[in-house]
C-alpha cells in the first residue's frame, strides 16, 4: 500500500500549485468577482442535510459537501488527487486541507462558469480552525456560519433511529459517541471564533424540521437574505 504523502510531497504536488495570492480569490457578494459563502455546521444528526435541501430549493444556493467532493474525486478518472485521497482514507488519516480547499474552489469556479450562480452552502466544512482560516484567506471570507445547535442526547436518538434503516456503518452507539466528541473538540472552536466576530447564525435544531426551517428563514431575513421562491 502506498505511504501517506508527507508535507513536502504535498507542497510539491503540481495540482496544488495555485498561484500564491495576496488576497482571497473572491470578494464576499454575488456580483462579478464575488462569491457568497455560508458555512453549515452542526453535530452528526443535527439535520444539516434536510435544511440545506430546503435552502437550495428556496434561496437558489449551490450545496457543496466537502465529504461528497472528496468521495467523487477519488473515483474520478484522471484525477490529480484520487490516489492521494484513497491512501489517506485507507490509512484512517484526515485528507489535507489543501486538497479539500482546492476541490471546493474548483467546484465553485465550475458552478459560476456553468450557470453564473455565486451563492454557496458549504456543508461539513470547516471541521477545524486552520481549515476555516485557510479557506477565508485563499478563497473568500464567509458571510456567516449557519450552526444547527442540538444536544448529544437528541442527536444520538435520531441517529440510532436512522441506523435501523440507513445501513450506514457509523449509525451505531460507539461511532455516534466518537463523532460527537470529534465535533465538540474540533468544530466547536470554529463556531466560537466566528461567534465572537458576530458571524454565526445559531438555530435550535431540537424542534421538528419545519419549525427549524422557519427559524432559519427568519434569521436569514435578518441577515438580508431573502428567498427566491
Amino acid at each position: 500500500m502506498p505511504a501517506v504523502p508527507d508535507k513536502k510531497e504535498l507542497q510539491e504536488n503540481p495540482a496544488l500549485q495555485a498561484p500564491k495570492r495576496s488576497k482571497p480569490l473572491f470578494s464576499p457578494g454575488t456580483s462579478d468577482g464575488e462569491a457568497l459563502v455560508i458555512f453549515v455546521l452542526g453535530g452528526p444528526g443535527s439535520g444539516k442535510g434536510t435544511q440545506c435541501a430546503n435552502l437550495v430549493r428556496d434561496y437558489g444556493f449551490k450545496h457543496l459537501s466537502a465529504g461528497d467532493l472528496l468521495r467523487e474525486e477519488q473515483d474520478r478518472e484522471g484525477s490529480e488527487f484520487g490516489e492521494m485521497i484513497k491512501t489517506y482514507i485507507k490509512e484512517g488519516e484526515i485528507v489535507p486541507m489543501e486538497v479539500t480547499i482546492q476541490l471546493l474552489e474548483n467546484a465553485m469556479n465550475s458552478t459560476i462558469e456553468e450557470n453564473g450562480n455565486r451563492k454557496f452552502l458549504i456543508d461539513g466544512f470547516p471541521r477545524k480552525m486552520d481549515q476555516a482560516l485557510a479557506f477565508e484567506e485563499k478563497v473568500v471570507p464567509s458571510k456567516f456560519t449557519l450552526f444547527f445547535d442540538c444536544p448529544e442526547d437528541a442527536m444520538r436518538e435520531r441517529l440510532l433511529n436512522r441506523g435501523k434503516t440507513s445501513g450506514r456503518a457509523d449509525d451505531n452507539e460507539e461511532s455516534i459517541k466518537k463523532r460527537f466528541r470529534t465535533f465538540v473538540e474540533t468544530s466547536m472552536p470554529v463556531v466560537e471564533k466566528f461567534e465572537k466576530e458576530s458571524k454565526v447564525v445559531r438555530v435550535d435544531a431540537t424542534k421538528g424540521p419545519e419549525e427549524v426551517y422557519q427559524d432559519v428563514r427568519k434569521q436569514f431575513s435578518r441577515e438580508g437574505l431573502e428567498a427566491e421562491k
